[in-house]
């Protein structure tokens, strides 16, 4: 064996250089965490130093009130350009890792410190922009492709996790599962577009709103940089990253006081009787026990709060949900099914 086939094995094992310091992803996980806590307690003790703007009046569900009434040159570039630098330096990241050929591990690699520390330092950025600039890009975009972003991802794990614990009680769909494979396989740059996108959409706002959005779409970060180890494919890592979004959307519509907090609250509860718990492992009895209890909390929310005749708004979150997972499975299986029809016609024609 010579010495450069030597090197090349090293470098294909998850094997570090000795001054590289091993730290147990595990610990990543919680310094991660807790920079995400200190950044949104950051962000409120900042919040006397925000600019003093007359927002324009709210004209409905689709306004997006936290922008500036007169954008300037500025507050456009500051927000476009953070958020293009941050996206393709995460996305550049992600590439470099898969060029290496890295084995999951129970440590984490340089590229997920580097993968950290990067959004950590856009993550500041962001807030200083605000101070600065204040605008995100919801100046340019409508507030759908923000929302949207965040069904996409929830869309395409119900894909993802098909194969480990079904789509329906258990029940696995088996359509989805070679778009499942596809999608495991590039899904990281999918769902970096979706919460960097996110992220630079809002400013820095103190209200407990923006400051719960914050909180977990600085969250997904940290679990994006955790790639090709144990950690990010931990069961109950995952859930937490699922079920977070139940609590923010029902905080943020009993904020709004619109009567939309059964809507977020039994939408994604249901999501997570149906689908979720059953890739915990739970004893039968505990998943009756769920079950009992969400059952009986959609008949006393709408005997006695909400009126039968709103009932169909608990389950639209997971109608529009599972639609999606369908359609993404489709396209994803259509586009392997060509691919590999196109690669065969070449080495065909090639021979």
């Amino acid at each position: 064996m010579t010495d450069a086939t030597a090197d090349t094995r090293l470098m294909r094992t998850d094997e570090k250089p000795s001054f590289w310091p091993h730290i147990p992803a595990g610990k990543g996980l919680l310094y991660g965490v807790l920079f995400c806590f200190g950044y949104v307690v950051l962000i409120k003790a900042l919040a006397p130093l925000l600019p003093v703007i007359a927002f324009a009046p709210d004209t409905g569900f689709a306004h997006y009130y936290w922008k500036l009434p007169n954008p300037t040159f500025w507050s456009h570039v500051t927000a476009w350009t953070g958020y293009i630098l941050h996206q393709v330096t995460v996305w550049g990241l992600m590439y470099w890792a898969q060029q290496q050929n890295l084995k999951y591990s129970d440590k984490l690699h340089p590229v997920n410190i580097l993968a950290l520390g990067a959004n950590a330092a856009f993550i500041l950025l962001h807030l200083l922009q605000t101070h600065y600039f204040y605008d995100g890009l919801a100046q340019d975009t409508h507030i759908f492709t923000s929302q949207g972003s965040v069904i996409i991802l929830l869309a395409m794990v119900l894909v993802m996790e098909n194969q480990r614990r079904g789509l329906a009680v258990g029940a696995r769909a088996p359509m989805m599962q070679e778009a499942g494979r596809a999608m495991r396989k590039y899904h990281g740059y999918i769902f970096s577009w979706a919460v960097t996108y996110t992220f630079w959409y809002h400013p820095m706002e103190s209200n407990y709103g923006h400051l719960f959005g914050t909180f977990y779409t600085t969250m997904i970060m940290v679990q994006g940089s955790l790639f090709f180890t144990r950690m990010h494919t931990n069961k109950w890592w995952m859930l937490v990253m699922e079920v977070t979004v139940l609590f923010h959307g029902t905080v943020v519509a009993i904020m709004l006081a619109n009567g939309s907090w059964a809507q977020f609250f039994f939408g994604f509860l249901t999501m997570f009787i149906v689908t979720q718990m059953y890739g915990l492992g739970l004893p039968k009895w505990l998943r009756w026990a769920f079950w009992v209890a969400y059952v009986a909390g959609i008949v006393v929310a709408y005997q006695f709060f909400r009126g039968w005749e709103n009932v169909s708004e608990a389950f639209r979150a997971p109608v529009v949900l599972y639609t999606l997972a369908f359609l993404f499975a489709l396209i994803t299986w259509g586009g392997v099914v060509l691919i590999r029809a196109l690669s065969g016609s070449n080495k065909r024609a090639a021979a």
